[in-house]
């Protein structure tokens, strides 16, 4: 299997501790999306957001997308709302197979209990679970498009790492 695997999916759902796993296990390197712009801006996504705003973010956000689907044998995590941009969501799946996974709302809340790391989020006060149950339905129609879906929320690592190289299999 030369193409990239691409880890989506929603804020807190493990994209990148579960990449890195995933990379390990296949051999192949690892690459964040979020982490790629916060290294190439010199600054965190929330200074990113608070300095240039959220749409200066995308952008960034799609010229690592371009770039890294001209590659191939990586393992790619995407931030929470790469997808929900259209021509990323085509190149990233025109690159590899892409796995969505998923989590429970209340679980999510828990996983992104600290303020100042998540824009998206913050700010919500009392709402912040009405507010992932909200932007879960919003992108629940781009989530389905992709090839594979695991559910996050009561498996081991090494339990959905074992699912997600079982269902691999079927494109070598």
């Amino acid at each position: 299997m030369k193409d990239n695997v691409i880890l989506t999916g929603f804020m807190g759902t493990g994209k990148t501790s579960l990449g890195k796993l995933l990379a390990t296990r296949l051999g192949r390197p690892f690459v964040d999306i979020d982490k790629k712009i916060e290294d190439e801006a010199h600054m965190s996504i929330p200074k990113i957001f608070e300095k240039f705003g959220e749409a200066h973010f995308r952008e960034l956000e799609k010229a690592a997308v371009k770039e890294l689907c001209e590659k191939r044998g990586l393992v790619i995590a995407t931030g929470g709302g790469t997808i929900k941009d259209e021509e990323n969501l085509l190149l990233l799946k025109n690159s590899g197979v892409m796995i969505c996974l998923t989590t429970e709302p209340e679980e999510i809340f828990n996983r992104t209990a600290r303020r100042g790391e998540r824009p998206v989020l913050d700010g919500g006060g009392n709402e912040r679970l009405e507010t992932i149950k909200k932007l879960l339905a919003e992108r629940k129609k781009f989530y389905d498009r992709a090839d594979y879906q695991v559910d996050t929320t009561n498996w081991s690592p090494i339990q959905i790492i074992d699912d997600i190289c079982k269902h691999l299999r079927q494109f070598s």
